[in-house]
């Protein structure tokens, strides 16, 4: 059964994991091994460690078994060609491409987005990045960034920061406009205004998936800045 179940594990700091990608080949389901490699990737981190992942509606059931709770969902949107926004009222900010001097702040930026520090994530997510932007205030503060990474089907925005959604609605267009061809973001709940401008440039939601933890009553608190998780894999 060599490389035929697969459960992955993404430890960011003592505070959060995120678990990700249980697949369990077909010809060996409903034998109890999506639970058993879900349960090695809970074994390697401390029970202090709030765990958590996004579950489909087939794996829940599954989850919920094993001690997990839904706590949010994500909105799961795609589009098949984006929509550019046709003109920018002029704002107090500027969109740049990263600079390995703003990797501190970014690193700071997320860890109040998502409640755990990220780093040695955001430097590799950074790396297999098609594009990464930064937003910076006119004293050159970084208060907001971007990453789109090319798969083999979708070009996927996130994660995606911002201070508020007109910001983050910026970040989309820089990063989609000259994309031909599908584009997927995962939206954590709670962004009402973006998503109905994200579906005024085409997008539909496709799904509503849950979040659900395991080691804690709730996520770490999180600031709100996050409009676009890094995918469903990585929370």
């Amino acid at each position: 059964m060599k490389n035929k179940n697969i459960c992955t594990i993404v430890p960011y700091d003592a505070s959060l994991a995120s678990i990700g990608m249980v697949i369990v080949h077909e010809a060996y389901r409903g034998m109890g091994l999506g639970k058993i490699v879900t349960q090695m990737c809970i074994d390697t981190v401390s029970k202090d460690t709030t765990i958590m992942l996004i579950a489909t509606e087939q794996g829940k059931p599954l989850y919920e078994k094993m001690g997990f709770s839904a706590v949010d969902c994500v909105q799961k949107y795609l589009c098949d060609r984006y929509i550019p926004i046709q003109s920018n009222d002029k704002m107090e900010m500027e969109i740049h491409t990263f600079s390995p001097k703003d990797l501190a702040q970014i690193v700071t930026l997320d860890e109040r987005a998502v409640g755990a520090k990220r780093k040695k994530f955001l430097i590799n997510r950074i790396e297999q990045a098609k594009e990464c932007l930064t937003v910076k205030d006119r004293d050159g503060t970084v208060i907001g960034y971007g990453l789109s990474i090319l798969g083999p089907v979708n070009l996927i925005l996130g994660p995606i920061v911002a201070p508020n959604f007109e910001i983050a609605c910026l970040l989309v267009d820089k990063l989609a406009r000259n994309h031909q061809g599908r584009v997927r973001i995962d939206v954590p709940s709670g962004h009402e205004e973006f998503m109905l401008f994200l579906e005024q440039h085409d997008f539909y939601k496709v799904s509503q998936p849950s979040v659900m933890i395991i080691n804690s009553k709730q996520l770490p608190p999180r600031n709100g800045t996050l409009y676009g998780i890094a995918a469903q894999v990585f929370g």
